[in-house]
């Protein structure tokens, strides 16, 4: 079996099929093994959540090949850029072997498949189109969600740590024949006990709890501070809340400026640098939850399209009272100090709505209040 022969077959999926190819059912939520799977590169640690039920012949194998070393020195030869990277070949450990790259550890195992989607982060078996015992220690890793794929390969498990790493992986430097350039080796690969699931902040408080925060947002033109709105929008505060204490909006602009009307900022893709694609889950949009609050100087409202359940990040402050703005936008919190600054970038230049100058959020603190 030559390398023409199976090196490609991922790369041809992923641009053959429609991309309007209707998906299979996501099926049951898979459970994961009692064990995770640590692959440690030279740029940075990826950990794999396994799903025995849904791949048990790959993923007995893919055990058993990480206990006996099988990965280390290997590389992930075949990286998509943003959109998958392929790797497990045992042939790669040898850089005199380079012409056969992607050819290694096949034509071993039956060809499994399931109805598991492949999203972000999503591990799948590699297998040759119509050989069915295809399969052996070769895997891709799904850097973007790649519905296109789902049903011709099997999932086998998900990372849960170093998205960001199969990211960079996906962006090396290719030769003509698409292999990568730059070895970036597996150094150690083992198993441990999935460490116990991060708390998000802000998890489980209470409207009450929540109140006992504000917010303090430094921009290039000065401060101001938000004091929240939790008893009559509790899940939207939490959002802003969440967001400003994990740095999502550190780095965003205020993109929109209407004298005598708003001024908007916040969103997420005016960052200067992505957030970190392991917290991709988190920017979903939140319910709308409309109150009697009226829309006056200083209002912190968020951002929706026509979708009153379509708010994510961006929000808007009020220069004046805007009684058309009143039961249509989630009113959560007001600005309580620095209303000066508010003023300060409203009165920006601006070509349109977009101020002239970037008007930056440097930072927005979360901080009890005093």
């Amino acid at each position: 079996m030559g390398f023409k022969k199976t090196s490609f077959f991922v790369l041809v999926l992923l641009f053959q099929f429609p991309a309007l190819l209707t998906a299979l059912s996501a099926g049951d939520n898979p459970v994961p093994a009692d064990k995770q799977v640590v692959l440690e590169t030279s740029i940075g640690t990826i950990a794999l959540e396994l799903y025995p039920e849904a791949a048990p012949l790959f993923v007995e194998g893919f055990r058993k090949a990480v206990k006996e070393g099988t990965y280390r020195g290997t590389i992930f030869h075949r990286p998509v850029a943003m959109a998958l990277i392929q790797g497990g070949d045992p042939y790669t450990s040898d850089p005199g072997r380079r012409s056969e790259y992607g050819s290694g550890g096949l034509m071993r195992l039956e060809v499994e498949k399931n109805d598991i989607p492949h999203k972000r982060g999503s591990a799948a078996i590699v297998s040759i189109p119509n050989e069915p015992k295809s399969a052996g220690s070769q895997f891709f890793i799904c850097v973007t969600d790649q519905p296109q794929l789902d049903g011709n390969f099997a999932v086998f498990g998900q990372v849960v740590e170093g998205i960001a790493v199969v990211e960079r992986l996906s962006m090396l430097p290719v030769d003509p024949n698409g292999v990568v350039i730059d070895r970036v080796e597996i150094e150690n690969a083992y198993e441990r006990d999935p460490p116990p699931p991060v708390k998000l902040p802000f998890e489980g408080f209470s409207p009450v709890e929540m109140a006992e925060y504000e917010a303090v947002v430094k921009t290039t033109l000065g401060d101001f501070v938000i004091r929240l709105f939790p008893e009559d929008a509790p899940e939207n505060a939490r959002q802003f809340l969440r967001f400003a204490q994990l740095g999502f909006y550190d780095g965003t602009l205020f993109h929109r400026v209407v004298p005598g009307f708003v001024i908007q900022g916040g969103a997420i893709f005016t960052r200067s640098e992505p957030v970190d694609r392991e917290y991709a889950d988190l920017l979903t949009p939140v319910k709308g939850e409309f109150s009697e609050r009226k829309h006056v100087r200083g209002t912190v409202s968020l951002a929706r399209g026509d979708d009153p359940d379509s708010g994510l990040d961006s929000f808007f402050i009020t220069l004046d009272t805007q009684e058309s703005l009143d039961g249509n936008f989630t009113i959560f919190g007001e600005v309580v100090s620095g209303i000066d600054t508010v003023d300060g970038i409203s009165q920006a230049p601006v070509m349109g709505e977009k101020p002239i100058s970037d008007i930056l959020i440097e930072k927005i603190i979360v901080r009890r209040i005093e």
